[in-house]
């Protein structure tokens, strides 16, 4: 049985985000307001449940990765597309849509941790938990916000209209020291669980804490507390890898130990229908997001050597055999296949012009030859609804941040390998020791072989944009042509890998968004980001 929080309705909604216009000693018959709103036990649980559904959602978490070099969306003008490209401007739909609900949703937990001391009958130790779990979510708010525009407004109280109009931007760096101390007064409040019961998962726990602000001490390359902060979540926490790879993804595993937090849904009741946007259309799919040729090329062989390096046993004519077996589970290609309901399995066939899923047959079809396979779920109902829970953060994240900390601070050693890269391999299904076995080399060699152990684990997550711009690698993967398969054309393609999108990243100006122009037009006291 799933968890309170996907029970919340309008009125739950709206009784959070209720505003009397006027003031007046009496309240109004016939709607809730401020003065009533906060007046009934239920109030508080009505109040943090409206604050779950502003997380983040499945259509965003799964589209981010078309602003990385991990994947494209092949509609002009939908969602994301123009980040990926470069081609996005100040007043781009999506730069608004993130400002807007990311500020909504902080709305939605200061009016909660505003008003909960007006709840009648609720115990101190629930009305703490609420708390932690209004700031905990507000910190993700925040920390989304700072990743992609720098300097923002921050409040942590419900703002006027005038006051909203006038706010300046508060210096990412004040903004991230608050988090931080918030978060870190969460956790040693200890007033969030470790764990809940089976009618509470996917609510904001002390290890879902740490692993944001094991997130933001990654973002920003404080390694020292990063390590820190990872290393007690190893030591003292539940967590461990789940036995498969592929079956983390699936409806019968969720809740499992691997994951720390996720976005909750639940057939009929509250499902998602991202199936669509990325299946094939021999299985009823659209194939608006599609994996990039350059993340299939970043996955290593089963000896553990990248494509292009001496020894890797790599042959681009059957490009598939002899992979991370991670590159199955996540990308569907020719001779792949998913797994149906009924235990059969269904083989797609992504050459050029094949019947129904292949390159260039349809405008259904993927615009890169290549399909999602991760998050299919067998057991859709019709329209491709799905109640297929949405991985925020899982164990296996917290296990690459520990082991990138370490490799920036010059300390992964064998015995830290083992306990972090090796495990995850040896779960990815590799068995050759060159490939498990601690590789040495410098400092520069085993950073890199992190990153890509990251980028392959966690691919089509949601994570893949935070760690370019991170790396201040963005320029070097965003510029120039995208890739599809290999169709060995000649006009369109480079080396026979047929051109996608010609993607522009300009380093002096697209490591931060633009302040979306109708909030500067508002807010005279919003100053731009450089070179918007």
């Amino acid at each position: 049985m799933k968890k309170n929080i996907i029970k919340t309705g309008l009125l739950a909604i709206m009784s959070v985000a209720a505003v009397s216009c006027i003031d007046l000693d009496t309240a109004p018959y016939d709607r809730e307001t401020d003065l009533t709103a906060w007046d009934k036990p239920e109030s508080a649980i009505n109040g943090v449940n409206a604050c779950y559904p502003t997380m983040i959602s499945a259509e965003e978490l799964l589209y981010a990765d078309a602003m990385s070099d991990n994947a494209y969306t092949k509609v002009n003008n939908t969602l994301n597309q123009a980040i990926g490209n470069g081609s996005y401007s100040t007043a781009h739909n999506y730069v608004k849509l993130v400002w807007d609900s990311r500020y909504a949703g902080i709305r939605v937990c200061n009016k909660l941790l505003g008003n909960i001391d007006k709840v009648p009958g609720l115990s101190d130790e629930l009305r703490e938990r609420y708390r932690g779990e209004a700031r905990v979510i507000r910190d993700f708010h925040y920390f989304e916000l700072l990743s992609k525009f720098g300097d923002v407004p921050y409040f942590t109280n419900d703002i006027s209209i005038a006051q909203s109009q006038s706010i300046a931007r508060t210096p990412k760096a004040e903004i991230v020291e608050k988090l931080l101390t918030d978060l870190s007064q969460v956790i040693d409040s200890e007033c969030l669980p470790s764990a809940y019961g089976d009618t509470d998962k996917g609510r904001i726990t002390r290890w879902a804490a740490m692993g944001l602000k094991a997130r933001i001490l990654l973002f920003e390359g404080r390694w020292g507390e990063l390590k820190e902060v990872t290393g007690r979540i190893m030591q003292e926490g539940p967590f461990s890898l789940f036995p498969s790879y592929s079956g983390l993804f699936e409806v019968a595993n969720e809740n499992n130990q691997e994951v720390i937090l996720d976005l909750q849904y639940i057939a009929l009741d509250r499902e998602q229908n991202e199936q669509y946007e990325f299946l094939p259309p021999s299985l009823g799919g659209y194939a608006q997001l599609a994996p990039l040729q350059e993340l299939v090329d970043d996955y290593v062989m089963l000896n553990g050597k990248g494509i292009h390096e001496t020894g890797s046993g790599y042959s681009e004519s059957q490009p598939y055999v002899n992979r991370d077996p991670r590159l199955a589970a996540t990308i569907a290609y020719t001779g792949n296949s998913y797994t149906l309901a009924d235990g059969t399995e269904h083989v797609i066939n992504c050459d050029r012009e094949s019947v129904p899923d292949g390159f260039g047959y349809s405008s259904d079809c993927s615009p890169t030859g290549y399909y999602i396979k991760k998050y299919w779920d067998k057991t859709y109902r019709s329209t491709h609804m799905s109640g297929l829970n949405m991985i925020i953060l899982r164990y296996a994240d917290v296990l690459l941040m520990h082991a990138e900390a370490l490799a920036e601070l010059g300390q992964l050693d064998a015995s830290a390998w083992n306990k972090t890269i090796r495990l995850i391999r040896e779960r990815a299904g590799f068995v050759d020791a060159t490939a498990l076995d601690f590789p040495g080399g410098g400092t520069e060699a085993l950073k890199n072989i992190v990153r890509r152990e990251r980028r392959c684990e966690l691919a089509l997550e949601g994570l893949r944009h935070k760690d370019i711009i991170r790396w201040k690698t963005a320029e070097n993967v965003l510029n120039g042509w995208c890739h599809g398969l290999k169709t060995g054309d000649v006009v369109g393609a480079d080396n026979g890998y047929v051109r996608i999108e010609n993607r522009v990243f300009n380093p002096a100006k697209h490591y931060l968004w633009p302040i979306p122009q109708n909030e500067r037009d508002l807010n005279k006291n919003l100053t731009q980001n450089p070179s918007w």
